[in-house]
Order: C-alpha cells, then structure tokens, then sequence
C-alpha cells in the first residue's frame, strides 16, 4: 500500500521503514488455520485493528498519531487512543480494517500511508484481539485531520521515544 512519492521524503523515515519491514508479522496472522494460537478462544471472536501511524515532525523527531475519543461514546469515552476499530465484514483483512477506521475517525486519506508491517495482536479485557499495524505518513502536510465528533474530541501527536521509553 505504498503512497505514491509526494517529493523528497525523509531519511529518517525511509530508514525507519525499512528497519521494520523486514519485522515478519506472526505466523498466526497470515495462516488462517493458526489465527487463535496463543489467544484465548471464544464461541464469538471479535476482532479489531488500530494504526500506529508515524511521521517526521517538524523538529526531525518521530511522532505518532493518537486520538482523544469522544467523552459521548457508551465506552471508553474520553480515553487516549490510537485510530482504530472493530474489523467490519467488507474488511479485506486487518491492515484494510484500520486504514478504514482512521479514515473514519480522523480523515486520513489511506493513500498517505505506507503500510510497513503488522506487529502481535494482544487480547483486550473484553476479549477483542487486536492487530496493530505500522504505517509511515511521508506528507504530513497533505495530512489535515478532520476528527468525526461523534467517536473523536481531538486529534494529537506525541514523540514515539515516549512510547520507547516505557519499554526499556
């Protein structure tokens, strides 16, 4: 799902890009018979996916793409949230649930984003598997978000180092 090149894209971001493709995503997501391994079966899966976006902010440093939701949603209501949500069934796979979600809920243009890989699936506490996919936004300035109120209150960034720094 490459964007198509918008100019000079960053070093740093290219780099980065190929750093994680070459991250294989678990066996379990690319082989239907193994897609429950090591993740608590249910009479009903439900399944979601969320993008971890990153981009160069105009300091050089990494950032990443977060939402506030909307303090009007039945759950999870006001909560810090990288765009995301439950696969829908026209969903192609879990990469095309989350392009489609932060396309809903901040009005990022699918295009923009190049698509890298896709890291493990953890288990919420209500039992939602969800797949975290990695994709690079090389244009942040083609990016302007547009948050749709009834899910998202604010669109914000952070540095990814903040988000490096809780695992070491």
């Amino acid at each position: 799902m490459a964007s198509e090149n918008r100019g000079e894209k960053s070093q740093k971001l290219i780099s980065l890009s190929r750093r994680l493709s070459l991250y294989e995503p678990p066996p379990h997501l690319n082989n239907p018979a193994r897609r429950q391994h090591g993740i608590p079966k249910s009479a009903n899966p439900k399944r979601a996916a969320v993008l971890i976006c990153i981009f160069e902010g105009n300091d050089g440093e990494l950032r990443v793409i977060l939402t506030q939701r909307s303090s009007q949603l039945s759950s999870h209501s006001g909560e810090v949230a990288l765009p995301g949500g439950k696969r829908e069934e026209g969903d192609a796979d879990d990469i095309a649930t989350a392009l489609r979600e932060a396309k809903e809920e901040i009005g990022l243009d699918p295009s923009l984003v190049d698509v890298v890989t896709v890291i493990e699936p953890y288990m919420t506490r209500f039992h939602v598997t969800v797949i975290p996919v990695i994709g690079i936004l090389f244009d942040k300035k083609a990016f302007n978000p547009t948050p749709d109120a009834s899910e998202v209150e604010s669109v914000f960034d952070v540095p990814l180092e903040m988000f490096l720094k809780v695992l070491l």
